[in-house]
């Protein structure tokens, strides 16, 4: 079963082994089934078939053309620079140390994630190896003295320590300044908050300088901290963090990782300072370290960030990574930072009544199942439900079964598919729907207002996701639900900051499908969008032959399917699953979209072409993908690499859209000293506070610079809407 071999319905394996051993294969008990009695024999005569195609399944094919022999499979020499760097890229340290000797460390002097190894893997350099010229500038006289000589800088890199991870509520103990390599300041920070604040506000005409560069690693962290110290960093921003992620978006970019890779050093770890993360035994804080081990600790973070934003300035070049670096990921930095600074405000009291409300359903909808069962079971055990649904209601003579358990499988997919098949499984839908927005949001929700503001404030993450979406959490305000009535109530919670604001909402308008006619150039996707029409109507007029009258929701909703499925690279076996419609059906639904759409299967094919070619594929900005699976032998392996390639391009260009949409808007309001403020980004969505006195000039604004992101062919349509909370404004 977990090979998705169907077998025969009614027969086991000792039942098998039994019929076999007296028939002697399959053929021959197909050939004689007319000895056997009752369901047996039923069973045998309705799956002949099936049968067959089983032992065709599991039988393993010896007659396949192969290319080479044993004599090419000859172990040979190792390419020792190659692996090294491989295991290093991998960190593979224990694996590396039985090959190489104990000499083997995982940092080189250049791994193969930004091309070719140059040298050899030696023993990594640490900061006794290395001559440094690290200062301690902790008095006034100190400080004036690192002020006058930042403000002669073109840029310099900083990098604030901290007493904790939440720019909201930690204590700032201290800034390292780098201005050159193996060189640095630290400027300690008092316990007395109004004497830090003090302080920091001596650097704020350097931090907040137009015309100096501020390097730094995961600046927005840094930027947000100070943010809260009432301090707005400005100027031309370089991330090495960010750097790094366009260049090599699949990788991991933490600055140890990247001063190993690239510079063949390793930091000092926090460990050292603070104490390992062990059970029962609290970290220490760092105002308990010794001040000369935070300062050798501090500025080597920003001395090594300097050096590695000059590592990483060619390789942006050389990876025509220039554009998607300076004009879409470092701009919009102060953008999410003022937009996690201003958060979001709650109505407590329509969280509480959604959650009664939610508890009353969930039981009654129990109450409904069981009913409809005809017996009380356990709602939440798998397997109770399977058995319910597939044993005793026999929903599903195909079900599958889990590899390990042999339990039937009951995700929200598969109930899904069988939902039009009998009531129960609308209603156990509904009852999962209906619990998870209870825990998950409704009941988590209020616990993330922010005392010190009484608002929510979501932290957003650009480093994450291999397309460039942007990921929120804490919470996670992406991913409440908007396709159900009770999931769309949430939103009722999220309302202005006061009676003086509305709530905007903008939302780009099938924005994916409009990339993808974009993209392939295809003459019937792009007439559709060019004359204003609904791309779902003109594709189910286009593949069925029909009029606009002729077309049933039925099939509206199947070609929706076949729309969002194909730029997913959506195979026949899937869209049959997802339409609940036999596999052959589905890809004669793939091939007439194809027939009407012929530049979207050019385009799906000169994209997997290039992506065999290079290694990756780009968005319209030049982002890129890289796809290590793309040329892989194993077919199933080699095709997920394939529907990356096709949907990345797609989903990247509009991640790219909505970012640069972003900045601009964020720089607007504060160049027109507007008091309107964007608050949340969701998918295609942009949530602002809207004050009443901008109503006329701040949608134009915010509209223009959503359309005029990517300059495009096919017109981008952005919905808006004003309201008294999130669910009326969208």
């Amino acid at each position: 079963a977990s090979d998705n071999v169907p077998g025969v319905p009614g027969i086991g394996p000792k039942t098998a082994q039994k019929l076999i051993g007296t028939y002697g294969s399959v053929e021959n008990l197909l050939d004689s089934v007319t000895e056997l009695k009752g369901k047996q024999r039923e069973n045998l005569e309705t799956y002949r078939e099936q049968a067959l195609l089983s032992k065709e399944l599991v039988t393993i094919v010896r007659d396949v053309p192969l290319e080479m022999g044993l004599a090419d499979l000859q172990a040979r020499e190792r390419d020792a620079e190659h692996l090294k760097a491989l295991f290093v890229e991998l960190e593979f340290n224990t694996l590396g140390k039985r090959v190489f000797g104990d000499g083997f460390h995982a940092g080189p002097q250049q791994s193969l994630v930004f091309g070719e190894a140059q040298a050899p893997v030696e023993a990594l350099k640490t900061i006794v190896d290395v001559k440094h010229d690290y200062r301690l500038a902790d008095t006034p006289e100190k400080r004036q003295a690192l002020i006058l000589e930042l403000a002669q800088q073109k840029a310099f890199c900083f990098d604030t320590e901290t007493t904790g991870l939440n720019p909201r509520t930690c204590a700032v103990i201290g800034i390292a300044f780098s201005l050159k390599p193996h060189t640095g300041v630290y400027v300690p920070l008092p316990e007395d908050p109004d004497e830090t604040r003090r302080i920091l506000a001596a650097f704020r005409e350097v931090l907040e300088d137009p015309g100096i560069e501020k390097v730094g690693h995961n600046l927005k962290f840094d930027l947000s901290v100070l943010r809260w110290q009432d301090i707005g960093v400005r100027g031309r921003l370089f991330d090495t963090m960010l750097a790094a992620y366009v260049a090599a978006p699949d990788l991991r970019r933490n600055m140890d990782y990247l001063a190993q890779a690239l510079l063949g050093y390793r930091p000092i770890p926090i460990s050292d300072l603070i104490g390992k993360k062990e059970k029962g035994k609290p970290q220490k804080s760092m105002r308990e370290v010794p001040l000369d081990r935070v300062v050798e600790y501090a500025v080597e973070d920003a001395d090594i960030t300097l050096q590695l934003a000059e590592a990483l300035r060619p390789k942006i070049r050389e990876m025509n990574q220039e554009q998607v670096f300076w004009e879409v990921e470092c701009p919009l930095i102060p953008t999410l930072v003022d937009m996690e600074y201003e958060g979001i405000r709650m109505d407590a009291e329509v969280i509480r009544a959604l959650s009664v409300d939610l508890k009353d359903e969930v039981q009654r909808t129990r109450d409904q199942v069981y009913g409809l069962a005809g017996e009380e079971f356990n709602l939440n055990s798998p397997k109770q439900l399977g058995e319910l649904l597939f044993d005793k209601l026999a929903l599903d003579p195909n079900a599958r079964r889990t590899g390990k358990t042999g339990q039937y499988q009951t995700t929200e997919a598969v109930l899904r598919r069988l939902a039009h098949r009998h009531e129960i499984v609308a209603q156990i839908l509904h009852y999962r729907m209906c619990t998870k927005l209870k825990s998950t949001y409704v009941d988590m929700l209020p616990g993330a207002v922010f005392k010190g503001t009484g608002r929510v404030h979501t932290h957003y993450e650009q480093a994450v996701t291999a397309t460039g979406r942007l990921q929120s959490h804490g919470p996670n305000l992406q991913t409440i639900p908007i396709r159900t009535e009770k999931g769309r109530e949430i939103r009722k919670a999220f309302v202005p900051r006061s009676d003086a604001y509305t709530l905007l909402s903008a939302d780009y308008s099938q924005i994916e499908l409009r990339v993808a006619a974009e993209l392939s150039g295809d003459e019937g996707l792009m007439e559709t969008f060019l004359e204003g029409g609904d791309i779902h109507t003109s594709t189910a007029m286009k593949i069925y032959g029909l009029d606009q009258d002729g077309v049933t929701e039925d099939m509206r909703r199947q070609a929706k399917t076949v729309n969002f499925g194909i730029i997913y690279g959506i195979s026949a076996f899937g869209l049959g699953e997802r339409l609940d419609i036999p596999r052959g059906q589905a890809a004669e639904l793939i091939a007439q979209y194809f027939e009407q759409f012929p530049g979207a299967q050019q385009y799906m094919e000169e994209t997997v072409a290039f992506a065999r070619a290079h290694g990756y594929v780009e968005t319209i900005t030049g982002r890129r993908r890289y796809l290590r699976d793309i040329n892989s032998r194993n077919a199933t392996t080699r095709k997920g690499a394939e529907r990356n390639a096709i949907n990345s391009r797609i989903q990247g260009t509009a991640a790219d859209m909505i970012k640069i949409a972003m900045s601009r808007i964020h720089r607007e309001l504060l160049a027109r000293d507007l008091k309107t403020r964007m608050l949340l980004q969701v998918h295609d969505e942009l949530v602002f506070d809207l004050h009443k006195d901008e109503m006329q000039s701040v949608p134009p604004l915010v509209e223009d610079a959503m359309k005029n992101a990517i300059p495009m062919r096919v017109p981008i349509v952005v919905e808006m809407g004003t309201g008294a909370n999130w669910l009326v404004a969208h």
